[in-house]
């Protein structure tokens, strides 16, 4: 699985050391991930500076932009109808959003294989899981985790959209398509298709072992499931890729491909295949003395990442077509942007460009000036270079920082990977709902730089006016969702 995770990991936070090493012939990264390299030098800026020089851009002039202005027209106006979640808290939205508020840790020691030997046992595991009254028994023995977590998540957001089956059979199913991504796809299945070829030979490889791997059947899936017929695919951007899929799946609504887009990421990798590969990289905290003050965002004792998992998905609809069905809309997407740093595979550029532009080409998108944003939920991973890397990008765009308040969902969930997205949406829109604010767990010695309200250990009491939702990861990709209270 070497190759997978090279592209199908975690935050950009982590910085590899660019020199190689030989072994047995062939030319190696040198991992360090989770200390400081010595090769670094800190920028007045803030961002570390590595022996990989970033790409000299030029900035192109272009003519005066007048005040930004948001999508009137109710064929484009995108608002939230729906939201599903599988989360180490269950899979009921207010049951997870209370846990988080009373800022309760879901990291635990991993028993669902033997993990004794290894230097991380730690996760955001799943437990007691249950797929039933939406999976078959026959079906749900045979899928990967990644994919029973899909099935769910994106069941229970179309029931939260009053979408039942019986319902969408007498729509237009032509007009509702489905894009959930995941980073590494079905991981279980694929580790079990390699030990059956290597223990056994080909002759007793499962017919399902492809099928299940890829990944694009989460979106495949569900819609074999329930009948929608629309624009469906998979994207698979990392730990960006549940906000890369709402960014498309908004836009397909926008150019009148679909009325309705149910958009997402999923994710099953607390296996031992993926947190192996994550600990060859060095990229997780090594924590195991006390496994719930692991993922501690910005705190200056934080060492690495706590790898999780589960599925986020929201149900997308044009404002035209919700109004028309007497839909509840729970919040409006306004809009969102993806950018590439183009610079390394896990470290983020030293000037912050990538961040920072995606940032303000979201705001731009969703027709929003940055003094109306005042709530960021952080992609925040609990990595000693992307957390501050993301903090110096931020203030770059909103140069007063004073009115906003940022948290870390992680710190309490671990990082979901390619679900991570998916369920912070959520949290980012049940905080619009609810004037409340989730806490960043384990914030007991804040990084100096770090001059953000990170809405310490305790939830708070926030009028939600604009909000965006940040997620980047290895391969230099960023994305940013910006949601908002739905006004009529």
């Amino acid at each position: 699985m070497g190759s997978s995770i090279a592209f199908a990991s975690s935050s950009p936070g982590l910085v590899f050391n660019n020199t190689k090493e030989i072994i047995n012939g062939a030319s190696l990264f040198h991992y360090n991930a989770l200390k400081p390299l010595q090769t670094n030098r800190f920028e007045p800026n803030g961002f570390a500076s590595t022996s990989v020089k970033c790409k000299r851009i030029r900035a192109m002039g272009g003519p005066t932009v007048s005040s930004p202005k948001r999508e009137t027209d109710p064929k484009k106006r995108i608002v939230i109808t729906g939201m599903g979640l599988v989360s180490v808290f269950g899979s009921d939205i207010d049951t997870f959003y209370n846990k988080l508020l009373d800022g309760v840790s879901g990291i635990t020691p991993i028993d669902r294989f033997d993990a004794s030997e290894y230097s991380v046992r730690f996760a955001g595991q799943i437990r007691d899981f249950s797929s039933k009254g939406y999976i078959d028994g026959k079906n749900d023995r045979r899928l990967d985790d990644c994919w029973r977590y899909c099935l769910v998540a994106g069941r229970r957001a179309l029931d939260d959209a009053s979408l039942p089956k019986p319902l969408l059979d007498t729509m237009d199913k032509t007009r509702i398509g489905v894009l959930v991504g995941s980073g590494m796809g079905g991981i279980t299945a694929f580790s079990s298709g390699v030990e059956a070829l290597v223990q056994k030979g080909y002759k007793k490889i499962t017919p399902f072992f492809i099928p299940y791997s890829i990944t694009n059947m989460g979106s495949a899936l569900l819609a074999i499931d329930t009948g929608l017929m629309g624009p469906n695919y998979s994207i698979s951007t990392a730990c960006a890729t549940a906000n890369y899929c709402f960014f498309s799946a908004a836009n397909h609504i926008r150019r009148g491909d679909a009325d309705i887009m149910v958009a997402g990421g999923t994710e099953a990798a607390v296996t031992p295949t993926g947190v192996g590969g994550f600990i060859a990289c060095r990229a997780l905290s090594q924590r195991n003395h006390d496994p719930q003050k692991a993922s501690r965002p910005w705190d200056k004792n934080r060492d690495g990442f706590v790898i999780g998992e589960g599925a986020g998905v929201l149900v997308m609809e044009s404002l035209e077509h919700a109004l028309k069905r007497g839909a509840n809309i729970i919040a409006e997407y306004l809009g969102g942007a993806v950018t590439c740093d183009a610079h390394h595979m896990t470290d983020p550029r030293a000037d912050g460009l990538g961040v920072s532009s995606c940032i303000a080409k979201s705001l731009q998108d969703a027709g929003v000036a940055p003094q109306e944003v005042n709530y960021i939920n952080a992609h925040a991973t609990s990595t000693l270079a992307g957390d501050l890397a993301e903090v110096n990008a931020i203030k770059k765009v909103f140069k007063d920082t004073s009115e906003i308040k940022m948290n870390g969902t992680k710190s309490m969930t671990g990082h979901g990977l390619g679900a991570a997205g998916g369920l912070e949406a959520i949290a980012t829109i049940k905080a619009i709902n609810t004037g409340w604010l989730h806490p960043t767990l384990n914030q007991n010695d804040l990084e100096g730089d770090v001059t953000i309200d990170t809405v310490p250990n305790v939830k708070k009491q926030h009028q939600v006016n604009v909000a965006i939702s940040n997620s980047f990861g290895f391969g230099g990709h960023n994305s940013v969702v910006v949601f908002a209270p739905y006004n009529p």
